[in-house]
């Protein structure tokens, strides 16, 4: 070996403990500021955690817009359970905090005195790999169509973070139906066109078709002002008054996507809409503020249309889950779509898995049930998206036809409660839904009557399948 060689090799071999040394020194003092974070979020003290900015930092970043932030997107969260190094990259050091409604992770760098100069939150984001064997299917894989969905449901359904799914299509007066992975982890059950899921924000367009039933009924006017229905404590806002019934439905309410008083001692960060009351909603809207003006700009709310459900709830004295079962559920013979699981229906009823599979806790409704507190079926579904084609009860049929009206014409195209695509010749009506473990999606193209429902109970989108088979179809 050459000498110069020799030399540069006991250089490394010095070096590399130096490296490392270094290396774990700066991990610990980033481990400390974790200790001191989760302390400070725990304590509910977000000033300590800005305390522990360097000057930069805080001439980029106000006291009071960290503090807004933490409030609003890690006490909804709950209590951190645990929390995880992830590693460096690019000076910043990044940990994975385990919160017990959800994980975030938190990325930050700091300066030479060990004072932080950035700090972020985001989603944590797992490391999805491919399951090793071939999950269940009921796939029958015969027809070109089976093939095509077989396709989509795969790249999804194998991916690591994912356990069930139930697809249903309407095409040509007829319905097919598949499903992939199991109800629940390991008990081998396929879910099938009758296994039950939460459909999320889905609900939303089973609200809009209540109010377009009551409009058509005479009982209540798009144009009417949302304060008629509401108590005079709660209507004596300013900032409520220009809002109109149009506007809860359509999300141009200027209402924020959720009440800021959700993270309240008694609510559970697992089950965050369980306790959250009318009481507490009314509390808000008697001081709350706008974030822009009634009409003019969509920005998702659902606020807004969990009160469309409070207000029908008010004209007609009879509960959202009474409503959704007599006008709508019933007539259309929609027997396992509800609220509230009977013993029966619940053994049905999948569990739910977040976007790591790690299973978490269905969520309950009280005020906000409008936004998203139905659950239904594959078949269920495919009825409903059936009667949006065409319906033979003439009431709902005016209804639906109502739902299917633009109200909103800028980007992103609204009805009521309806999203609204028109990429070419033909109009599309969608809306998808998710909660803390299920995915849902439904998507109706009434010229072609064709109709795709998908349903899953893991934390991952499935809009793309959705998207994917819409364009076999």
């Amino acid at each position: 070996m050459k000498l110069t060689n020799f030399k540069a090799l006991v250089m490394l071999l010095c070096l590399t403990p130096l490296m490392t040394l270094a290396q774990n020194s700066r991990q610990r003092k980033s481990d400390l500021v974790v200790v001191l974070i989760k302390k400070y979020i725990t304590e509910k003290r977000p000033d300590q955690i800005y305390a522990l900015g360097s000057k930069a930092y805080k001439a980029a970043v106000s006291k009071d817009s960290l503090t807004i932030f933490i409030e609003k997107n890690a006490y909804i969260l709950g209590k951190i359970k645990e929390s995880s190094f992830l590693g460096t990259k690019k000076n910043q050091s990044k940990y994975k905090l385990e919160f017990e409604a959800g994980n975030v992770e938190l990325s930050f760098s700091l300066d030479q005195n060990n004072k932080l100069n950035k700090l972020s939150f985001s989603p944590f984001v797992p490391l999805v790999t491919k399951k090793t064997i071939l999950v269940p299917s009921s796939n029958p894989l015969k027809s070109k169509l089976d093939k095509e969905v077989d396709t989509l449901a795969r790249n999804y359904i194998q991916n690591s973070n994912t356990v069930g799914l139930s697809i249903g299509i309407l095409k040509d007066g007829k319905t097919f139906t598949y499903g992939y992975g199991t109800t629940q982890k390991k008990n081998g059950v396929v879910p099938d066109a009758n296994t039950i899921f939460e459909i999320g924000s889905i609900s939303k367009t089973f609200t809009a078709q209540l109010l377009a039933y009551f409009v058509n009924a005479g009982k209540i006017s798009l144009t009417d002002p949302m304060t008629k229905y509401l108590p005079d404590s709660v209507a004596a806002n300013p900032e409520l008054q220009q809002i109109k019934m149009v506007n809860l439905i359509n999300h141009t309410s200027g209402l924020i996507r959720l009440p800021d008083n959700m993270a309240g001692k008694n609510l559970e960060a697992e089950n965050p809409y369980k306790n959250y009351t009318k009481e507490l909603l009314f509390s808000y809207l008697k001081s709350c503020k706008l974030v822009s003006v009634p009409g003019e700009t969509y920005s998702y709310s659902n606020t807004g249309t969990a009160l469309v459900g409070v207000i029908l709830e008010r004209i007609s004295g009879r509960s959202y889950a009474q409503l959704v079962k007599e006008i709508i559920t019933d007539p259309l013979k929609m027997n396992s779509t509800f609220q509230h699981l009977t013993p029966e229906s619940a053994k049905r009823f999948t569990k739910v898995y977040n976007n790591e599979a790690r299973e978490v806790k269905a969520w309950d409704f009280d005020v906000l049930v409008g936004a998203g507190g139905l659950r239904s079926t594959v078949n269920d579904l495919l009825i409903y998206a059936a009667n949006n084609i065409e319906s033979k009860n003439p009431d709902l049929a005016k209804a639906f036809e109502l739902t299917h009206q633009v109200t909103f014409s800028k980007e992103p195209m609204v009805g009521l409660g309806w999203h609204v695509m028109k990429p070419a010749a033909d109009t599309y009506y969608w809306h998808n839904g998710g909660t803390a473990g299920s995915r849902s999606f439904m998507l109706i193209n009434i010229d072609k009557k064709t109709a795709v429902v998908i349903l899953s109970n893991s934390d991952v989108e499935t809009d793309s399948i959705g998207v994917g088979i819409s364009d076999k179809l």
